[in-house]
């Protein structure tokens, strides 16, 4: 037998377990990520998901959710505070993606343009054939 909780007893009312259950199933489809019920911070991982969704509809069942959660308005306060110093981020399909450093663009005639016309023109190989 699993045992919960008292953080996660709210999961025992029926109503709310429903509204879970539409969530998981809209991450599901839109992520390809299953969350389970006995994950540590369920209600965590569902609030990051439905915020990085375009669905709609997951957007407007954790909104009902949301407010029936005990104990979620520390998570959201936690999370408000640590996205104020926050720089903004590229995302991709609700992924974060990393930066990359990217040299200052520098003259074709340069040292350094040449380099990198060069580092262009190197062979490229497409399913085993040399191609270029």
């Amino acid at each position: 037998m699993i045992s919960t909780t008292p953080e996660q007893n709210w999961l025992f009312d029926p109503s709310l377990l429903k509204l879970v259950h539409q969530c998981r199933r809209l991450i599901h489809a839109e992520f390809g990520i299953k969350l389970h019920l006995t994950d540590r911070h369920l209600e965590q991982q569902l609030a990051n998901y439905a915020e990085k969704s375009r669905s709609s509809q997951l957007a407007r069942v954790w909104h009902t959710l949301k407010p029936q959660i005990p104990g979620h308005h520390e998570i959201t306060s936690k999370k408000e505070s640590t996205q104020e110093g926050q720089v903004s981020r590229r995302v991709y399909r609700g992924q974060v993606i990393e930066e990359e450093s990217r040299p200052a663009s520098r003259s074709v005639h340069s040292e350094a343009g040449v380099d990198a016309i060069a580092a262009a023109k190197r062979k490229v190989i497409y399913r085993g054939q040399v191609i270029g």
